[in-house]
């Protein structure tokens, strides 16, 4: 069974949550491998998630994807998107046209990031506000 801790939330109501430390994703493999550093490790960079994120509505062209992620250069996604192709994140399909055609998409196992990647973003729409003045409250005691 999974350890919960009580904790008290910013409006002084106090609730459980889980231990991480004794979830699976955070227990080291019989490889000396942590399950969810190797995920953040992929989605965790600069740009997967941009890539993931553009990708979810459906299969894009190489130029298309590179238009859509602001800042992004032809090297980086060249890298980003052969990563993700080989955690079977993303499908690359290459059609022989002159010149090739190479259009991308997400396979089922990156569809399903959808959803975590989804409560991560609630957790930063609900919170980002309370960072901010803790933020500010650090750097104006230092």
């Amino acid at each position: 069974m999974q350890k919960k801790i009580s904790v008290v939330d910013s409006d002084e109501t106090q609730k459980t949550v889980p231990l991480l430390a004794d979830t699976a994703g955070f227990a080291t493999d019989e490889d000396g491998t942590c399950p969810i550093r190797e995920v953040l490790d992929r989605v965790g960079d600069t740009w997967s998630l941009l890539v993931i994120l553009n990708l979810q509505q459906g299969t894009v062209r190489f130029n298309a994807l590179r238009r859509l992620i602001e800042g992004i250069s032809q090297r980086m996604l060249t890298v980003t998107l052969r990563s993700l192709e080989r955690d079977g994140l993303v499908l690359r399909i290459v059609r022989p046209t002159s010149p090739p055609e190479v259009e991308y998409s997400l396979t089922p196992l990156g569809m399903s990031l959808a959803k975590p990647i989804d409560s991560l973003g609630q957790w930063a729409v609900d919170n980002r506000h309370m960072m901010r003045e803790e933020r500010a409250r650090f750097d104006a005691q230092q």
